[in-house]
């Protein structure tokens, strides 16, 4: 993908509803990483999705809130939950740009389960939590099932002004209406829909991350070169395709 070409990815509306949810307080942080060593960890059928030759890792930590099934209402504490994920950037032979998952660390035990069952997506519980304190922001994870365990992530940001016109990369790092994953003896896209993200800058206050090297990354060798915060959206999630 071309800075020219990032301002073609839109949202597909999704046609019927399988999931609903709604992502919020979310902290986005990205490195560049190697094309070549982040193509053998993806879906098959699947490339690293890459902006002017590069692609990213991202560690994005956030709070689910209202999870339920089609369009119900969400599932009475179960459906609440913080979360912290580590994803990269793909796309298939239809076109469709997407994330996939490397880890998805969550605090509640029956979401984990059903996800790993139902859609093979790598859940892992963890004990977490997410705290405010005036403009700052913290997050913190420790994973208990099933492994690593111990594998640790804290993050705090300094929450900033709120960003009317994303750059190229951030419009490329956010703008993803589904996920690619390995479910059902073979590769699936599974689409969601969202409004546009409403964006701040964040400047990161603390990192000390043990989930992205846990993954099967390297762990970074420097700061993030994008760290991003947004209030949150409401999302449905679609039948796979």
């Amino acid at each position: 993908m071309t800075i020219e070409e990032v301002s073609l990815t839109t949202t597909r509306p999704v046609r019927r509803s399988l999931l609903v949810q709604r992502w919020a307080d979310l902290t986005f942080l990205h490195w560049a990483v190697d094309p070549a060593l982040v193509a053998p960890l993806l879906p098959a059928g699947c490339r690293p999705d890459l902006l002017d030759g590069v692609t990213y890792a991202g560690l994005i930590a956030f709070r689910m809130e209202g999870v339920g099934f089609f369009r119900g209402p969400g599932v009475p504490y179960f459906g609440d939950f913080c979360e912290t994920n580590v994803r990269l950037y793909s796309v298939d032979a239809n076109g469709h740009r997407a994330v996939v998952f490397l880890s998805l660390d969550a605090e509640r035990l029956l979401p984990v389960l059903v996800a790993r069952a139902w859609l093979r997506l790598p859940y892992m519980w963890s004990r977490m939590r997410l705290s405010w304190q005036d403009d700052v922001l913290s997050y913190t994870s420790r994973r208990r099932w099933p492994g690593p365990r111990g594998a640790r992530s804290a993050l705090s940001v300094r929450v900033g002004d709120a960003i009317s016109e994303p750059t190229p990369l951030e419009h490329f790092l956010t703008a993803r209406w589904g996920l690619h994953t390995r479910s059902w003896g073979g590769t699936v896209h599974l689409p969601n829909d969202h409004p546009q993200w409403p964006l701040h800058r964040a400047e990161l206050l603390s990192l000390d991350d043990e989930l992205v090297a846990a993954s099967g990354l390297p762990a970074p060798a420097g700061p993030p070169v994008s760290v991003l915060y947004s209030p949150g959206v409401p999302v449905v999630f679609g039948k796979p395709l």
